[in-house]
This record gives C-alpha cells, sequence and structure tokens, in this order.
C-alpha cells in the first residue's frame, strides 16, 4: 500500500501541520490502496507563500530558461511515463490500455505543446505610441478533479510554468495517487523551490484556502458547475482572476446522410470510453426519427462488445467508476430513466453480471428519449446515454442547445456544407466532426455554464497573463 502523508512545499517534502490520512480506495476491488495527509488552511498558506517568494525571480526568468526548464520536465516525464499510468489505473479504475495510450500521454503531450507555443509566442508588441507588454499573472492555484487526473493538471501547471506563473496544487482526494509521481518528476527536473507546490485536501478545506488567499491571483478549477461557482464566490472578494472548466451534456447530432453503421457504432464506443467519466462525453444521441430502429439495433450491438472488468485484466474495454458516492449517482439516475418512461435499449441498474465487487456499471443507453427527461438533462458521468429522436435539422439543433451547459458538441454526416451550418449553430467550445477531436494545440472550454477560459495549446497561455501598456517611450 502507498503512504504519501507528506506535502511538496518550497522544493521539499513536508509534514502537515496537522497530520490526519485519508483512505485511497481502489474502485476496482473497493480496497485501500493508499493513504494520504489531508491539509488545512495552514498548509495553503505556507504553500502560497512559497510560491510568492519564488515568483519574485522566476516570474522575471527568461524565455530560454523556462525552454530548458520543460525541456528537462518532458525527459524526466517519460522515465516515469509507466509509473504515471499504473498510478491512474489504479486511483480512478482506467484499464491498462487508456491509463497508458490515453491518459499518461495527456501529461506529456500538454508539456510538449507548451513548450512548441513558448518557443515562438509574442508576449510583446508595438500598438500606436505603446509597448505592450504581456506578463504573468502571478502565484496560480489550480484545483483538479479525479477523472483525467495528470490530463488537467498538466494542462493547467504547463502553460503556467511556461509564461512564469507559479503554482499551488491541489489535486483531488479521489484520486490523488498520479499526482504524486507528478510531483516527483516535477522534483527531479530541477523546477525551482517554490514554483510548484502540492497541497492535499478536500474542496471545503484546501479548496477554499485556495480561493480565498490573498497570495494567489488567479483560480483555475475543473470539475462540477456546482463546485464551480463557490470557486468564484470565493474569489470574489480578493478579485482573483477565475478560469473554469465545468460540466457538460453534450448533443451528437447523427446527420440523415451520416454512415449509419460506422458512426453509431464509433459514437457508442466514444461514450463508454473512460466509464464516461469525461466531461465532453457525447452523452445526448441526437438521430432522424425515421432511423430510430436502425440505430438502436447498431448502438445495443456496438455495446454488447464492450467488456467491463478489472483494469488490469487484458482485453477490458471499461473499467468501474471512480467511487462508491458515483456509484451511487448513477444507479440512482439510471433508475429515475427507467421511472420517467424511457426505453431501456440495454444495461440498467446493478453491477454486470460476474462483477459482484468494485464500482461498476452496466453499459446503458436508453432510446426514444425527449430533452426534458431527467437523463437527457443532469450530468450523469457514467457509461449511460441517452437517444432522442428529431424530425428536422433546425429541431435537432435547438434539442443541442436546450441545455445550460455548453462544452462540446459532436456531427456526424457527409454534406460539408450543412456540416458548417450546424457547426456554427451550435453554442459550444468544441465541435467534433466524425469522430475526430482537437490535438493537444487545440483550445478546448465552454460556453454557458460550461465554465470560461481555455485551456491546451497556446490559447491555454492567456489566462496566466497580465497586459501592461508601456507608453512614452518613443
Amino acid at each position: 500500500m502507498r503512504i504519501y502523508d507528506q506535502f511538496y512545499i518550497n522544493g521539499q517534502w513536508v509534514a502537515p501541520v496537522e497530520p490526519k490520512l485519508l483512505d485511497v480506495i481502489n474502485p476496482a476491488n473497493e480496497e485501500v490502496c493508499a493513504q494520504i495527509s489531508m491539509g488545512s488552511e495552514a498548509d495553503v498558506d505556507a504553500a502560497a507563500k512559497a510560491a510568492r517568494a519564488a515568483f519574485n525571480s522566476y516570474g522575471y526568468s527568461s524565455r530560454e530558461e523556462r525552454i530548458a526548464l520543460l525541456e528537462r520536465i518532458i525527459e524526466v516525464y517519460k522515465k516515469y511515463y509507466d509509473e504515471v499510468a499504473d498510478a491512474i489505473s489504479e486511483e480512478m479504475g482506467a484499464p491498462t490500455k487508456l491509463a497508458k495510450g490515453g491518459q499518461a500521454h495527456t501529461g506529456l503531450g500538454h508539456f510538449q505543446s507548451a513548450l512548441k507555443a513558448l518557443k515562438t509566442y509574442e508576449f510583446n508588441e508595438e500598438l500606436g505610441n505603446s509597448e505592450i507588454v504581456m506578463e504573468p499573472i502571478g502565484v496560480c492555484g489550480f484545483i483538479t478533479p479525479w477523472n483525467w487526473p495528470i490530463n488537467q493538471i498538466a494542462c493547467k501547471v504547463a502553460p503556467a510554468l511556461a509564461v512564469g506563473c507559479t503554482v499551488v496544487l491541489k489535486p483531488s482526494e479521489v484520486a490523488p495517487l498520479s499526482a504524486y509521481v507528478f510531483t516527483k518528476i516535477m522534483h527531479e527536473a530541477g523546477v525551482p523551490a517554490g514554483v510548484l507546490n502540492m497541497v492535499n485536501g478536500d474542496g471545503p478545506a484546501v479548496g477554499t484556502a485556495i480561493s480565498t488567499h490573498p497570495e494567489i491571483d488567479m483560480v483555475s478549477f475543473t470539475g462540477s458547475t456546482r463546485a464551480g461557482t463557490l470557486v468564484a464566490q470565493n474569489a470574489a472578494p480578493t478579485v482573483k482572476r477565475v478560469a473554469q472548466e465545468l460540466g457538460g451534456k453534450s448533443a451528437n447530432i447523427v446527420l440523415e446522410d451520416a454512415d449509419l453503421e460506422k458512426c453509431i457504432t464509433e459514437s457508442t464506443l466514444d461514450m463508454f470510453s473512460n466509464t464516461g467519466q469525461s466531461c465532453n462525453a457525447p452523452s445526448r444521441m441526437l438521430v432522424p426519427a425515421s432511423k430510430l430502429a436502425e440505430v438502436n439495433e447498431i448502438a445495443a450491438r456496438a455495446a454488447a462488445t464492450v467488456v467491463t472488468g478489472d483494469p488490469k485484466a487484458e482485453g477490458t474495454t471499461m473499467g468501474p467508476v471512480v467511487s462508491d458516492v458515483q456509484f451511487s449517482k448513477i444507479q440512482s439516475l439510471i433508475q429515475a430513466g427507467i421511472d420517467e418512461g424511457s426505453e431501456l435499449l440495454c444495461g440498467g441498474t446493478g453491477r454486470p453480471e460476474g462483477l459482484e465487487k468494485g464500482y461498476y456499471i452496466k453499459p446503458t443507453i436508453f432510446t426514444n428519449c425527449n430533452n426534458d427527461m431527467i437523463i437527457a438533462r443532469e450530468e450523469i458521468f457514467g457509461p449511460v446515454f441517452c437517444i432522442i429522436p428529431y424530425n428536422t435539422l433546425d429541431e435537432a439543433i435547438a434539442i443541442a442547445n436546450d441545455t445550460p451547459y455548453g462544452l462540446a458538441g459532436y456531427i456526424q454526416g457527409k454534406d460539408e456544407k450543412t456540416i458548417r451550418y450546424v457547426a456554427s449553430r451550435i453554442r459550444a467550445g468544441n465541435i467534433n466532426i466524425n469522430g475526430s477531436y482537437g490535438d493537444y494545440d487545440t483550445p478546448f472550454g465552454g460556453f454557458k455554464q460550461s465554465g470560461n477560459g481555455r485551456e491546451w495549446g497556446p490559447h491555454g497561455f492567456v489566462d496566466f497573463l497580465e497586459v501592461k501598456a508601456i507608453s512614452g517611450l518613443k
């Protein structure tokens, strides 16, 4: 069992001010796999002060110095790549193939993208009679989630370090193991003392302390919309900049001319990837009403190929959800879908056959739904999606936008003119066509209650920079 009872503050592993341990549960078997210390306001205070002191030098470092640092981080990350993947699989149940090929790779990808952007990013420009300078905002507080743990750490830390900011990081206490490996990587790569600080804990204690601390200049939060609003409220008295990547209930519009066999199969399997625990999951599939029966047949057939089980077992394509809390929530929402009259195409309540222990959910599809149903409106965050029939293209667009969220949208079809029309009408930050996703340079973020600001690539630098105008030098 792993024991991670220290925090990383000012370049050293230190004991918490008030010792308090939390058991970390392996979702695949419901057994304790680690213990971590839970931080307090005092620990955050020490981390924030270390980050402020470090900013006085790191905030004025040269582009060349920061390029060299990112290059070292990338090389050390490669050394610990498998250890990162193993930690992710253990802490949140990702199958080995996903943990290595997808989850762990995001950490490497974001640092490589930030390095590329840093080499050419324009921090200065001449405008009228002034010089416009982009400077690091200062000390950044990062509160990250459990569903893509390294992805959400790296896509914040990489651009922050690239532009000269210092960091106080609170990873999820539900899935904290990979964050310790990440912090070890940063230390071995020679990140200067105080530039990265890591304090574990929960939202009410450590998250609140980060969002209210006067030495922290901005907060970047990824998680639920409910928690995101609390972070913004807590940050308001000190007028921090707040960047948020929040919930989603993304529509997947299947057009009349789509290749149904291909797109329904791929979309169904995409929905069950990461056990449905992705904020941009295509959880509402909108299909022409005349093709509903055919869609149902293809979707059910695709779902039947999903192999649910032990993340470490060869052939597993879908592991458990992350915790008992998530398991119970998803079970109740599946039951709500049944109770409100949705047609259960496959799956349902209870664990899959043969899996008596672990937070496993049956791959579940509801069909012939309408957008007023609970399962069409709430972010389930599990391997559950609904199929909604539509009669006209404008009706499909209206259904897609009939949600408080706006993180992503998906379109399946052949006619480029129609696809561009639909893409221009969906109110969401990322539109994915025919199974394509953006790369690490593509800005990621949402409209409406899915958040504000953008992460990934050169656009991910913006939230960590202040604009200074220097006039009168000419």
